[in-house]
């Protein structure tokens, strides 16, 4: 079977809901994350070191809807921080920037998310979302330490 998990394309969407190095999000819809992280399957199996800090951007949108225009807008090869520029309704107007993090500084559902990915540029992001009280987030992390 590990055979098939090689489109990702089409196994990851499918599969979002069944995977188990995928499952430790709050939200059901990681599937966006695991598909980008299915480009590095060799990190994607490995523990990431544990970090005190994250470099963080997100788009925040209160609506689903906009939410996946922006996500639409991603996987049509969107830079991240043009279109956190574009949709996010936060005031992080710096392409969705929210800078340095420290654990226990973010929304809880948030920080999980965000602490379990892999850093990635904005021109080719690896992102998660999540829903919080504040809308529907779509992070990515540029740095950890």
């Amino acid at each position: 079977m590990p055979s098939k998990n090689k489109a990702p394309k089409d196994s990851n969407k499918a599969d979002s809901s069944k995977s188990s190095s995928g499952g430790k999000g709050k939200s059901g819809s990681n599937n966006k994350k695991e598909k980008d992280d299915a480009s590095s399957s060799s990190n994607s199996g490995q523990k990431l070191k544990p970090a005190t800090a994250i470099n963080a951007r997100h788009i925040l949108c209160e609506k689903h809807s906009k939410k996946e225009e922006a996500l639409t807008k991603l996987r049509e090869g969107g830079k991240f921080d043009e279109v956190a520029r574009e949709f996010s309704e936060d005031k992080a107007r710096q392409g969705g920037s929210l800078g340095w993090k420290t654990r226990g500084s973010l929304d809880a559902a948030f920080e999980k998310a965000a602490y379990e990915l892999e850093p990635s540029t904005s021109g080719n992001p690896r992102y998660r979302e999540v829903k919080t009280g504040h809308g529907y987030h779509i992070i990515m992390v540029e740095g950890r330490r």
